[in-house]
């Protein structure tokens, strides 16, 4: 009888192992598979990760160059705004001093026929305008 109880206790106990090793096992696989899944899956997420990343990496290097060209656009037309604009201004007072140099030259000539028309007239107005310039100097 004690080796019927033995057998049986060893039978037991052999089932006992066998059912561990088997639930550690499938304890295994299972946490084998879940790891596979789980690698398989971070894998796919950081190569959309990449992917994201480099298609931004795109769009601000277009949006920069898009920026730096339409900037140095806006520079060229303002350049050629200021340029055409001091152009302008140089050519406009290039006619007044003509304008002005020519006015000067007609009234010294128109001066100067007063002058060998009616000398003693001529004397009189210069000493006129030089007392008027010698009262107004006293004044000051």
């Amino acid at each position: 009888m004690d080796q019927s109880k033995t057998r049986s206790t060893s039978n037991a106990a052999e089932k006992a192992v066998g059912a561990v090793a088997d639930s550690l096992s499938r304890g295994k696989d299972a946490v084998t598979s879940a790891a596979s899944d789980a690698s398989a899956a971070a894998e796919d997420n950081l190569t959309a990760l990449r992917s994201d990343l480099t298609g931004l990496k795109d769009t601000v290097g277009q949006f920069v160059s898009r920026a730096g060209t339409e900037t140095a656009k806006s520079a060229r037309e303002i350049a050629g705004h200021v340029g055409a604009t001091a152009s302008d201004l140089a050519e406009r007072g290039s006619n007044v001093a003509s304008a002005a140099t020519d006015q000067a030259k007609t009234m010294a000539s128109e001066l100067e026929k007063i002058t060998r028309g009616n000398p003693l007239g001529a004397i009189a107005g210069a000493l006129v305008v030089g007392i008027v310039i010698g009262m107004m100097g006293r004044r000051s």
